[in-house]
């Protein structure tokens, strides 16, 4: 084994997730906008004994992203799971209702959550196929699958990923790559949100690890608490 790339790092279910794999030998590839914010992390896991490296990138910037990603493999070794995780998107979009949203209130979304994932994905998945082998991870929170009015142009890009992501899984089966969808439902570390239950990060990141090693045919999870 050699590396995770968590895309979208951050401090709650990003540091929870390179905590899991951190423990078991995986050395940790942190990608999110903020420098500042991931050498936090990477000062926190290295203070655990965990491998860990800040690679900066905005998901928007496909380019930047993907560089970001052949840096990692590069400086680890190789990528062996991508995670990749547009749930922090709530406190810097415009939220709509359905008869409410226009198509640039799903746009920007849709390059969040959607785009940047296929972007991540043509980064690391060559490699995965030449050597036969590797795990694709993507988040959404439940809206993907039972969407709620407040908030449907997120739901919308969400659900749009989920089907992505499940479509990818059924497409590699088969080749020894695991591609699946983890579906949040519940609030993390935080106030309750539209009556969801709340739950700590590291309840929740067992179930990363568990695809990647054991359900390696599933292509989906939902985490309910």
């Amino acid at each position: 084994m050699t590396s995770i790339a968590i895309v979208g790092a951050g401090p709650q279910l990003g540091l929870a997730i390179a905590r899991t794999f951190g423990s078991q030998g995986l050395d940790i590839a942190l990608i999110s906008r903020n420098r500042d914010k991931l050498d936090d992390l990477v000062g926190k896991l290295t203070a655990e004994g965990v491998t860990a490296a800040a690679f900066p990138a905005d998901v928007l910037d496909h380019d930047a992203l993907t560089q970001a990603l052949k840096d990692a493999a590069t400086q680890f070794g190789g990528i062996d799971v991508l995670e990749y995780s547009p749930v922090g998107t709530l406190g810097s979009t415009v939220l709509t209702a359905p008869a409410e949203t226009e198509p640039s209130h799903v746009q920007r979304e849709i390059e969040f959550q959607l785009y940047g994932a296929i972007a991540a994905t043509e980064a690391v998945l060559p490699a995965m196929r030449e050597a036969g082998a590797g795990t694709l991870l993507y988040t959404t929170g439940a809206g993907s699958i039972d969407p709620v009015p407040q908030v449907a142009n997120v739901n919308a890009a969400a659900a749009a990923l989920r089907n992505w992501a499940v479509n990818l899984h059924k497409e590699l089966a088969g080749t020894g790559i695991q591609a699946a969808h983890v579906g949040i439902d519940v609030t993390i570390g935080t106030s309750t949100f539209y009556g969801q239950p709340k739950a700590t990060a590291d309840l929740i990141s067992p179930t990363y690890w568990d695809l990647h090693t054991t359900h390696r045919d599933q292509a989906e999870r939902i985490f309910r608490g």
